[in-house]
């Protein structure tokens, strides 16, 4: 039996080549006479993705700075001192760096992976290329801004004119090609990005690899399991563990530098942060929890009885705006919930914190956001940190590392953690 090929698929694949090699050898004449007199129907020219490595331009570009010392000897037949080495890879680098720039100005998505799983970004960190890792990290940054303000842009324009709902839907298109490689990058809620939406989350994933998205209804409708070291929904993601006590303890500490304040904590969970705020003795502290499991879990426990607490029950995004009707104020808030958007989390700070904390009060939240890739969790926090500065707050990190954690995810259907350090914020509002 002949297997026959169909001429267009092996033009696209010579095409493709063509454009990995181009991208590796920084040659940007060459990828712009691609890109520009391409006569293979290839969309994206500058997606392209070589079959066996996964690498797209962007990876072949960067990994081709990595000059090896060996072989760069063997080629010139000459032995290479250490400065001549140097002066290889800062001239690689250089040309890289313009390459990379040239490919994202072309349309390269920033968040591609290769079949190592890597993004561009990753694999220039992995490679001590830090430049290049900034140009991604970068990228990221912008592509993240621009979905967020297009997401805003949709909706308003669907009040208005169903004429511009048809273009609010070609945006959606981009949108979706831009994250359709990032289904790992989701952790605990403020949710970031998911694989058609954008959605940023500190706590736990909100998309995964099966064909069951965590969303917040689905969660408060679940059945949910309480171990000793943490809590799981009906899904086995994971709500709440107890790895995150460090985490949760510094937090706290944070929050209430001094007893008798009033605190403000919303998403209960297995009870971690609210346990190291009542060891603080504050005034006043409420707690929001929307799951009727965890309420009645708080109450089985003692928590309406403890000092200070009152529980409201129910989603913050009811409860908030009678607090502020009430006129409750406070000096502290921590903000850590399951399975909702980053724009519930934007809408959250931007909205909600201004009615309720004092002028000299300060807030946090859990920061999972993209936490189980470096590139993911450098991205988001310099989004966070520029939607919390037009909201009028300034932040403070404090990094230290997070635990080891093998064996913990051992029934869990997903990591939602990989990365070395924990970046604890402390927001407050800008003098």
């Amino acid at each position: 039996m002949t297997t026959t090929h169909d001429p267009l698929d092996i033009s696209v694949d010579i095409s493709t080549q063509e454009i990995i090699l181009a991208a590796s050898n920084h040659n940007i004449p060459l990828l712009r006479r691609l890109f520009r007199d391409n006569q293979t129907p290839i969309a994206n020219p500058a997606n392209v993705k070589d079959t066996d490595t996964g690498f797209t331009p962007l990876h072949a570009a960067i990994a081709a700075c990595e000059v090896d010392k060996d072989t760069d000897a063997a080629a010139n037949g000459v032995q290479v001192n250490g400065t001549e080495h140097a002066a290889a890879e800062e001239k690689a680098q250089d040309e890289g760096v313009e390459t990379v720039k040239f490919l994202l100005h072309e349309g390269a998505i920033w968040n591609d992976l290769d079949l190592a799983g890597e993004t561009p970004g990753c694999l220039a960190r992995r490679l001590g290329l830090m430049e290049l890792y900034d140009l991604m990290v970068d990228a990221g940054v912008r592509a993240e801004l621009l979905l967020g303000r297009l997401d805003g842009y949709e909706a308003l324009e669907d009040e208005e004119d169903e004429d511009e709902e048809e273009e609010g839907e070609k945006e959606g298109e981009v949108e979706s090609e831009e994250t359709a490689d990032v289904d790992a990058e989701i952790v605990d809620a403020p949710e970031l990005v998911t694989t058609t939406t954008t959605t940023i989350s500190t706590d736990a994933p909100t998309t995964t690899t099966s064909n069951t998205d965590v969303t917040n209804p689905r969660y408060l409708d679940s059945t949910l399991t309480f171990q000793h070291d943490r809590l799981l929904d009906a899904d086995q993601n994971g709500v709440m563990m107890a790895w995150e006590s460090t985490i949760m303890k510094k937090s706290a500490q944070k929050l209430l530098p001094t007893p008798g304040l009033r605190v403000l904590n919303i998403g209960h969970g297995m009870g971690i942060v609210d346990t190291f705020l009542q060891e603080l003795s504050p005034s006043e502290h409420h707690i929001v929890e929307a799951h009727a499991e965890v309420v009645a879990e708080m109450k089985r426990k003692g928590w309406a009885d403890k000092p200070g607490v009152v529980i409201h029950e129910g989603r913050w995004q009811d409860i908030l705006p009678g607090l502020v009707g009430e006129g409750v104020m406070l000096d502290a808030i921590y903000y850590d919930t399951f399975a909702e958007s980053y724009a519930d989390f934007r809408d959250f700070f931007s909205e909600h914190v201004i009615g309720l904390l004092e002028q000299e009060g300060r807030w946090s939240f859990f920061n999972g956001m993209g936490a189980d890739r470096q590139i993911s969790y450098d991205v988001y926090q310099k989004v966070v940190e520029m939607d919390l500065f037009e909201a009028g707050f300034e932040v403070e990190w404090e990094e230290f590392e997070v635990p080891k954690l093998d064996g913990e995810w051992d029934g869990v259907r997903r990591p939602y953690w990989s990365i070395e350090k924990y970046r604890l914020p402390v927001c407050k509002y800008m003098d």
